[in-house]
C-alpha cells in the first residue's frame, strides 16, 4: 500500500519538455496545473517529498479536511506549493517563509492562484520565533489550520520553530505537518512537540521516511 500510494502521489509531477532559462517543476492537484519556479541556491526553493505528500492528503481528504473558507497559514512555505493546493481547494490562505525566499514565493502564489481562487492568497515574511506577537497578534490571528511541510531537517533553529507552532496555534486549531526524519538530533523534535501537542498518524511512508502527522494542543484531540 505504500508503494502504490507513493506511486500516485509522485505521478502528481512533472517536469519540462525542453530546457528552459528559469528551473521549474510541474505538478497536478486541485484539478489544476501548477508550475513551480525553483532555484538550487537553497533548501527552501525546491519542492520536497514532503510537500506532494501532505497537497495529496489536501487534495483526496476534502470530506474530512473541507478547506472552504477556513483560515490558513503555512510555515516555511518555500516555493509556495501547498499554499497554492490549499488555496485552490478554498482557504483564506497566508504562506510565510524567510524574507530571501518571499520574492519567489510570492511569484509562484500569484502565478498560480490569480482568478483561479475563491480568497487571493498572501505571502508575508515569518522568521521563527521572531517578532511573533507583533507580526501575528494573538488577540487577531486565528488560524484554523497551521501546515507545514519538512520544517525539520539540520538548521539550528528548533526551538525557535516550536515556539512558533505555540504562538500561532488556538484550542480549535489543527496543524497538518510533514516529517522526513533524517538524522536523531532532528527526529527528537517530534518528542519535544509533543510537550505541547497531541499527535495522530494520518499516513504513513516507509519508502520516503516521511510521516504525516495530524496534531492539536493537548486535550483537544477529538
Amino acid at each position: 500500500e505504500d508503494e502504490l500510494i507513493v506511486a500516485e502521489i509522485m505521478k502528481r509531477r512533472f517536469f519540462p519538455a525542453a530546457i528552459t532559462h528559469k528551473t521549474w517543476e510541474g505538478f497536478h492537484f486541485a484539478g489544476h496545473e501548477i508550475r513551480i519556479t525553483e532555484a538550487t541556491d537553497s533548501y527552501g526553493a525546491v519542492v520536497w517529498p514532503s510537500a506532494l505528500v501532505l497537497c495529496y492528503f489536501l487534495e483526496t481528504n476534502s470530506e474530512h479536511c473541507n478547506l472552504v473558507d477556513k483560515n490558513v497559514i503555512e510555515i516555511g512555505a518555500g516555493t509556495g506549493l501547498v499554499s497554492i493546493v490549499a488555496s485552490l481547494l478554498g482557504a483564506r490562505v497566508t504562506a510565510t517563509d524567510l524574507p530571501e525566499l518571499l520574492g519567489n514565493l510570492q511569484h509562484n502564489v500569484l502565478k498560480n492562484t490569480k482568478l483561479k481562487c475563491k480568497h487571493q492568497p498572501c505571502a508575508k515574511e515569518l522568521s521563527w520565533g521572531i517578532d511573533l506577537e507583533k507580526n501575528f497578534p494573538s488577540s487577531s490571528c486565528h488560524f484554523d489550520y497551521i501546515m507545514a511541510a519538512d520544517v525539520v531537517y539540520h538548521h539550528p533553529f528548533l526551538d525557535e520553530l516550536l515556539l512558533t507552532f505555540d504562538h500561532l496555534c488556538k484550542n480549535d486549531t489543527i496543524i497538518l505537518w510533514a516529517m522526513k526524519f533524517r538524522l536523531d538530533r532532528e527526529n527528537q523534535f517530534v518528542g519535544r512537540f509533543q510537550t505541547l501537542f497531541d499527535l495522530e498518524v494520518i499516513f504513513n511512508f516507509p519508502s520516503l521516511n516521511i510521516t504525516l502527522y495530524k496534531a492539536m494542543r493537548k486535550g483537544r484531540m477529538k
